[in-house]
Formats: structure tokens, sequence, C-alpha cells
């Protein structure tokens, strides 16, 4: 994943607009929509400034890592280990179903989420 789709992947979680982004960050909208179409390479410094304001790590908006808060895995809550667990007793086979099935159970959760945003 590029950069710039992740920062505008996290502007849309937070349900701000461009404009709204800039005035808390007091930068140009123009500047700001450069950065998020890929236009201009981001620089370090705005790379820190939205790594911080939205508490992630400079490697998740690099797209280096898919975990917001850095390269390690996160620490698992004791269901997350639960299903884990259950995860690995599974064959290959069922591995495969059961990946299939997430994907599509996200799928479904991203849409039913873009139609609350675009119902508001």
């Amino acid at each position: 994943m590029q950069h710039y789709q992740r920062i505008r992947d996290l502007r849309e979680d937070k349900d701000l607009t461009q404009e709204a982004l800039c005035k808390k960050l007091y930068m140009h909208k123009t500047t700001y929509t450069n950065y998020e179409q890929g236009k201009h390479t981001v620089p370090l410094d705005f790379a820190v400034l939205i790594a911080d304001f939205y508490d992630v790590s400079i490697d998740y908006i690099a797209g280096r890592t898919n975990f917001p808060q850095g390269k390690s895995a996160p620490v698992l809550n004791a269901d997350e280990i639960s299903i884990i667990e259950m995860f690995s007793t599974l064959t290959e086979r069922n591995k495969g179903k059961l990946e299939l099935f997430l994907q599509q159970l996200c799928e479904q959760q991203r849409d039913e989420l873009c139609q609350l945003k675009e119902a508001r």
C-alpha cells in the first residue's frame, strides 16, 4: 500500500474531510491533497506530524507494516489468543475456508460502514 493511500484511509476512518483536517494541521488544502493523491512525495516532517495526529507509527504511514503501532505484532487479548489456538488446529483446507469467510465478512463490514457514511 502506498503511503498516500494510507493517509487517506486514516483521514476517512476519522470521518474527516480534507478541509477539516487541514484546519486542524494548519496547512493548505492543495498541499495536503497533493500528498493524498500521490502527486507529491510526503516529506518526513509531514509523515511525523500525521503519525502523531493519528497516533500511529511512521512505518504504518509508509506502508511498511499493517500494525498501526509499529512493526511488531500487537499484544493479543485472551479472546484473540483463543481464536489463534482454534485456527492452528484446523486442516489447511479449513484454514483456507476460514480465510475466505473472513475476507467476505471484512468486505461486508466495509460496505456497511461506507453506506452509513453516505447516509450521513
